[in-house]
């Protein structure tokens, strides 16, 4: 054993390194023609605390994967229940698009009676100037001078004011 280590001529690796397939294999049936069948190891007696190791560490890796199938199944039952949230938020989204459209159809509806309204507004403005056109206003006389015929004090009342004669009667609709 030149440098300390023996090693194998075929595969070039240390004689003591086991493959984990020949681990596998450690109890394999050897046949004999006395007796029945005996199981006994590939491996030399030094070995068997490295295929010891190694079981451990393939107990070690289930117990991991174990493990690591319990945590999917906690993320599995975490992403039901997010999928069951997001299909409550997409029913709520669903509402509000529907309350949002009709609160959109209401404010056109509330636009045009707007329209309306201000089309209306300026109309009456209209009327009513309309209306005042042939009104008179009389400005600076005292309370009650018209006496008990408001309807015939204006007739009186503006030849003087304004120095005219009129050749026809004046005629009043109204008088306040």
């Amino acid at each position: 054993m030149p440098g300390g280590k023996a090693t194998e001529k075929s595969t070039g690796r240390p004689a003591r390194q086991l493959l984990f397939s020949e681990a596998l294999q450690y109890k394999r049936p050897v046949s004999s023609a006395v007796g029945p069948r005996l199981y006994s190891s590939p491996v030399q007696p030094s070995t068997m605390s490295d295929i010891d190791r190694i079981l451990q560490e393939i107990t070690a890796v289930s117990s991991r994967i174990e493990g690591m199938d319990a945590a999917v199944s906690s993320l599995t039952l975490e992403t039901k229940s997010m999928r069951s949230e997001i299909a409550g938020f997409q029913s709520r989204v669903m509402g509000l698009e529907h309350c949002m459209g009709t609160l959109e159809s209401h404010m056109t509806t509330i636009q045009d009676r707007d329209q309306d309204l201000l089309f209306l507004r300026s109309k009456i403005t209209d009327l009513e100037d309309r209306s005042r056109r042939d009104n008179v206003l009389f400005f600076g006389f005292p309370e009650n001078e018209e006496g008990p015929d408001v309807q015939a004090f204006p007739s009186s009342v503006l030849p003087k004011m304004t120095l005219l004669t009129f050749n026809l009667p004046l005629e009043f609709q109204q008088a306040h």
